[in-house]
């Protein structure tokens, strides 16, 4: 934690003569080789110079903090805010040292004030968060580490703390529904679906079917079966769960996807495409669905309709490979070799591309 607390931005010094400016500087560099004894010499005369500056204060208490002198920096961060309540970052550090002694109350409350500042310190949710946690507010913790992800979306603590998080809301869950009933629908369905969420495919599908034999009409299941099949290259039996939830929800966009995607693999074109236009008319923006209209609309050689739904297609997600291809070889079928050639073109370069970064990371991975 304490290493993270480092990350302070000096604030500007104005009003402070020149010797406490060249000791705050002499200091950090101090801290910069870990010389901490020497850092403390040069805050502590700064001190004598300026007594009640709060910045002078504020970096006296963070040296003692990095050294976990807890009591000493709090004493330090309290009087640098008794003359100046929101000087910042103070009440952020206080609220770290409180932490330290795990006084997770009097830490929430500092972070409250940090965060009630104009420019709060830029992990203040994050500590925020920690200190909920070791209170036991788990939602309330969630919501800061939430807004941490929110700053920095690349803050892998946040995510790991949130991961935490759930996996123990979740252990929980299943514990209580154990207890509860351990043959029960409920239980049956959800560890289907953390079988599912750790690609244990196999499992899943046990699971969801002895939630079927419990409640056979329940919504969802067929759904999830069949994604578990998919997955197991089993095509027939998910084929046959997709249709089972077809009957469900006869709009829904995934079912629809899938299913068309198993028609066109098998070269039905025809068949394809009733399920292919609802999944394209749910999301008209989602390029995948006009890709495989392009590829049946092609197969049954209506190439001006191969090509509308392929052009869809490319404007959506340019970066697919197969539909620049499929579209020069449509355009070269219709006598228009300068866009075939610009379309085989750009399929090359993508291609190309892919590959760069497929030997970049077989470069770069450990062996």
């Amino acid at each position: 934690m304490l290493c993270v607390l480092l990350l302070w931005v000096s604030q500007p010094l104005p009003g402070l003569s020149a010797d406490v400016k060249s000791l705050l500087e002499q200091a950090r560099a101090y801290e910069k080789s870990e010389d901490y004894a020497g850092a403390e010499r040069s805050y502590r005369q700064a001190l004598t110079l300026a007594p009640n500056d709060p910045e002078v204060l504020k970096r006296l208490g963070i040296l003692y903090q990095t050294e976990l002198k807890f009591q000493e920096s709090i004493e330090l961060f309290r009087r640098a805010l008794s003359i100046s309540t929101q000087y910042p970052e103070v009440n952020f550090f206080l609220g770290a040292s409180y932490l330290g002694l795990n006084q997770f109350q009097k830490a929430t409350e500092n972070f409250q004030a940090e965060l009630s500042t104009p420019n709060p310190h830029p992990r203040c949710h994050y500590y925020y968060a920690i200190a909920l946690v070791s209170l036991g507010r788990s939602d309330d913790a969630i919501a800061q580490f939430h807004q941490s992800l929110a700053r920095n979306p690349k803050d892998a603590d946040a995510l790991y703390q949130l991961g935490r998080l759930h996996m123990s809301a979740s252990l929980e869950i299943i514990q209580r529904l154990t207890d509860l009933d351990p043959d029960s629908f409920q239980l049956h369905a959800l560890i289907g679906e953390v079988y599912a969420n750790n690609k244990r495919y196999e499992d899943s599908l046990k699971e969801y079917r002895a939630a079927l034999a419990k409640r056979p009409d329940a919504p969802g299941i067929h759904y999830a079966l069949g994604v578990a099949y998919r997955n197991l290259k089993q095509i027939d039996a998910a084929e046959k769960e997709f249709l089972e939830a077809l009957r469900e929800d006869p709009n829904d966009l995934r079912v629809n996807l899938y299913l068309g995607e198993f028609a066109v693999g098998r070269g039905n074109y025809a068949g394809a495409i009733g399920y292919l236009r609802v999944a394209s008319a749910a999301q008209p923006g989602t390029a995948r669905p006009h890709f495989l209209l392009g590829k049946c609309y092609h197969g049954l050689k209506d190439l001006e309709k191969a090509k509308a739904e392929l052009v869809i297609a490319a404007a959506a997600d340019p970066n697919d490979t197969e539909t620049h291809f499929l579209l020069a070889k449509v355009y070269r079928e219709q006598g228009d070799s300068k866009s075939s050639a610009r379309e085989m073109e750009e399929f090359q370069r993508l291609s190309l591309a892919e590959k760069e970064k497929t030997y970049e990371r077989a470069r770069t991975t450990p062996q």
